[in-house]
């Protein structure tokens, strides 16, 4: 059983389902990929109808230990982001196949 989903499994399902040429297909991802990152970055939040919220939050630097030799390290402060499925999202997960 495969987990994994790439970009060209993306580009085929669109080439096999909507009919439209690979290359078509590659730019209409990319251009997806590319609009939700920037939106991302720029608003710090960004809200998919029927499929849950990005969010960018700041952590803060804090001191982590090396498992292997104990030794304190500072982990410096980042951005990271969070994803909250919507409430359509989770019933659609959650729904029984009877």
């Amino acid at each position: 059983m495969r987990i994994n989903l790439t970009k060209k499994d993306l580009i085929n399902q669109i080439y096999m389902q909507l009919g439209f040429s690979k290359l078509v297909s590659e730019n209409l991802i990319n251009d997806f990929l590319s609009t939700i990152i920037q939106n991302l970055k720029d608003e710090k939040k960004l809200k998919l109808s029927r499929f849950g919220t990005f969010s960018i939050r700041q952590k803060k630097s804090r001191v982590g230990r090396n498992p292997k030799t104990k030794e304190p390290k500072v982990i410096s402060s980042r951005n990271v982001i969070l994803f909250k499925p919507s409430k359509e999202f989770k019933e659609f997960i959650n729904k029984r196949n009877d």
